[in-house]
């Protein structure tokens, strides 16, 4: 689950991680009221979505004055912001952060991340600070710094030191540093996050450090005991489709293509969607019904790969070992008689009960395909897919 750039800020602010000052407009009447506080002048109008890019594509806008600042808020709010991070349709804007700037000497990045190689949190700093981390990692990876914390001991001073060292900071910076990298690290524990990553940590004119971003995402699985977490997730942020799978316990990410794929096992469904690319098509999800599914969550299934409407054909994988496949069968028929789904579905089984299953199918006298081999079978959906 991701944080807004303003509920990141107010968890720094929690842990004493020096952070800048602004108010969160969520209506353009409320704009008065914020500038009186923080003055007229100078000012950064931020749109608040889960997406980076935001300041190359006009989410991020610098006034001079009231005039421009009024002008930025009615152009951003209530519009959708599109980023090299966002699909064509972009994320909505609904809430603006709205801040004074600070005087940048010198930019910095810094981040707390997962290294599930190591089994680590891990901090990554660089001293290419305020550009994409990916072009940094691209051009010049040797200007990323990593630094993995023994959980056993947590954080120590002279890790902190060596970071602050290798970030090229004074003696003062290097003050600052220690218990700011050590406030993260509590801040990430306690919170059951997956990512802290702040672009750019500055350095201002005046010798202080400053987050002046911070992107944040806590741990899925750990929401149940996030609470207050949970409370302020923006759900207008994510993908309807993916909200609703996550609901009926169904693991759905949403692509690009054409065809649907209806999986059971994580590693099956990439391999599906692996061999529909390779054969020249291109999927439209990744959906594990997982291992023990039944009729009902296969016809939910249904549903959420056909409300994307640039489905129009489905692939149906499934191996049947604590989940049966007469029962899969059952509940394809289901869907396909309550939903009356007219678009192509083609259906592989292999496993438990794999020839009940096909006598299902063929029974129905539905328009459903069953092709036995997993090849043959993602062929031919994008053969009567294609051109559609």
């Amino acid at each position: 689950m991701n944080l807004h750039e303003y509920q990141a800020k107010n968890l720094f602010k929690k842990y004493g991680i020096p952070t800048t000052t602004g108010k969160l407009l969520t209506h353009s009447s409320q704009l008065d009221d914020i500038l009186n506080t923080l003055g007229e002048e100078n000012l950064v109008i931020k749109a608040q979505v889960h997406a980076g890019g935001r300041g190359k594509s006009g989410g991020v806008v610098l006034t001079k004055d009231k005039k421009e600042a009024k002008e930025a808020v009615n152009r951003l709010l209530g519009t959708r912001l599109v980023t090299y991070q966002t699909t064509s349709q972009g994320q909505p804007v609904n809430s603006i952060y709205i801040e004074k700037p600070c005087d940048i000497d010198k930019q910095l990045y810094l981040a707390f991340i997962i290294d599930r190689s190591s089994q680590r949190v891990t901090i990554m700093t660089s001293i290419e600070g305020g550009v994409e981390i990916e072009e940094v990692a691209k051009n010049d990876p040797k200007k990323i710094m990593k630094n993995k914390i023994n959980p056993v001991v947590g954080i120590m001073p002279y890790q902190c030191r060596q970071i602050a060292f290798d970030l090229g900071l004074d003696d003062n910076q290097v003050q600052q540093m220690i218990p700011l990298l050590q406030n993260m690290y509590k801040m990430f524990l306690d919170n059951d996050l997956s990512l802290i990553e702040v672009n750019p940590l500055v350095i201002t004119k005046q010798g202080d450090l400053i987050c002046l971003d911070g992107k944040v995402q806590v741990d899925n699985s750990a929401l149940y005991r996030q609470k207050k977490l949970n409370e302020i997730r923006d759900e207008t942020q994510e993908d309807s489709r993916e909200l609703q799978a996550e609901k009926m316990q169904l693991n759905y990410v949403s692509l690009d293509g054409n065809i649907g794929c209806m999986v059971n096992g994580a590693g099956l469904a990439m391999a599906t969607m692996d061999l529909i690319q390779t054969y020249g098509g291109e999927p439209a999800n990744f959906l594990d019904v997982g291992g023990s599914t039944n009729e009902q969550r296969v016809i939910e299934a249904f549903k959420i790969i056909l409300s994307d409407r640039k489905v129009n054909g489905i692939l149906i994988n499934i191996f049947g070992g604590i989940v049966r496949c007469d029962v899969i069968a059952s509940g394809i028929i289901a869907a396909v008689q309550k939903m009356k789904i007219d678009i192509p579905i083609v259906v592989r089984l292999e496993g438990t009960n794999v020839e009940e299953g096909l006598k299902l199918i063929r029974q129905s006298g539905l328009n459903i395909i069953e092709e036995q081999d997993l090849d043959k079978a993602t062929l031919k959906i994008i053969e009567l897919t294609k051109g559609k």
